[in-house]
């Protein structure tokens, strides 16, 4: 009996992880597309990426904004070891290349963000990434899935990212300690130099 509790115990105890949510092209485009400014989706390119081969294109886009849609298999985002359920995003066409190179990067084995992003701006300096010198545009939109009924995300969250590359803490008058709410500067004076604006997280219902 103690053994059966035991083994019902860490049954409890053992972390639930989404199961992946696999949604037809249409459903792709559409919820790709709400990461993006509304005056800004009608023209939007739309991307589908699972992590075993190069982006394909779901929809061809007539202005300046590339979308991603949800790769169906999560990957590690951070040092912590999540995995985020439901992940969509939109950029500057400008910043395929960087972006394209960030998926090769995961495909070859690079799993965390900061390893990607370091080997990138490595690149960059070296003249073999190209990468634009103007601040140019990302929007990440992340939840816990996509409700095909209602078209919208569970639980979403918002947060936006401008590339100023080679930025500093002097140049940009920013801080460079993170802060949720308050935008701040990360990898100042590197080719990967960014504003991140992370809002607060809404509290759980």
């Amino acid at each position: 009996m103690k053994t059966l509790f035991a083994l019902l115990l860490c049954f409890l105890l053992v972390p639930t992880i989404a199961p992946a949510q696999m949604l037809s092209p249409e459903m792709d485009i559409a919820s790709a597309l709400l990461a993006a400014p509304e005056d800004r989706r009608g023209g939007a390119k739309v991307l589908s990426w699972e992590g075993n081969g190069p982006a394909v294109t779901l929809r061809e886009g007539t202005n300046e904004l590339t979308c991603l849609a949800n790769n169906p298999n999560p990957e590690t985002r951070d040092s912590s070891m999540t995995k985020i359920p439901f992940s969509v995003a939109c950029y500057h066409k400008d910043l395929e290349p960087f972006m394209t190179r960030g998926r090769e990067l995961t495909m070859s084995g690079v799993k965390q963000d900061r390893e990607r992003d370091q080997i990138r701006a490595k690149e960059v300096d070296a003249g073999t990434l190209v990468f634009p010198r103007e601040p140019r545009m990302l929007y990440v939109l992340e939840g816990k899935g996509f409700n095909t009924a209602t078209g919208q995300v569970i639980e979403p969250y918002l947060r936006w990212v401008v590339y100023v590359p080679y930025a500093t803490a002097a140049s940009t008058g920013m801080q460079v300690k993170p802060a949720l709410g308050v935008p701040w500067l990360m990898y100042p004076g590197q080719a990967g130099a960014h504003i991140m604006f992370d809002p607060p997280k809404p509290k759980a219902q």
